[in-house]
């Protein structure tokens, strides 16, 4: 009777739409300080710079690898202080969503979820390093897949014209 009970609903939740994590995972991380041990001896008056970039590949099962890239460049004047790279990943499953649909949970959802891990190791491997504590600051993923999503539609449309 229970087999029979459930039957429908795992024959409808085959057809449903699903989204999820799988796996979050560190898949490269780098740390440098080049002038060191100088760098720790200067007044210290950090200057930071944040890169942002992601990364989607489908894999097997509707799984997609997404890779958050940040890296982090921290100058004390003209003086490198650091350099923190890493690249935080996830596995997430997309299945029964159309293009469309995935363009937002691939390129948005999935690195704001994968954004708090990276930002929670380049804060230790900052510490760890022995400089005071870097916090970054909230991202609007939202925002940036819109503008990723819009640069994209400019481009496609400058080539039609060509």
């Amino acid at each position: 009777m229970t087999d029979q009970d459930q039957t429908p609903a795992a024959a409808g939740s085959e057809q449903a739409p699903a989204f999820g994590l799988q796996k979050i995972y560190l898949k490269d991380v780098s740390f440098e300080s080049p002038n060191a041990p100088a760098v720790y001896l200067a007044e210290w008056k950090p200057e930071h710079q944040v890169q942002l970039t992601t990364e989607v590949r489908p894999l097997e099962d509707d799984n997609h690898e997404v890779v958050l890239n940040i890296t982090v460049t921290v100058k004390n004047g003209e003086t490198t202080a650091y350099l923190v790279e890493i690249k935080q990943a996830g596995i997430f499953l997309v299945r029964n969503y159309s293009d469309e649909q995935k363009g937002p949970l691939l390129g948005s959802l999935a690195p704001a979820t994968l954004f708090p891990y990276a930002r929670e190791a380049i804060a230790n491997l900052v510490q760890k390093g022995g400089f005071p504590e870097l916090v970054l600051q909230p991202i609007n993923f939202d925002a940036l897949f819109a503008q990723h999503v819009k640069r994209a539609q400019e481009q496609a449309a400058a080539q039609a014209s060509h």
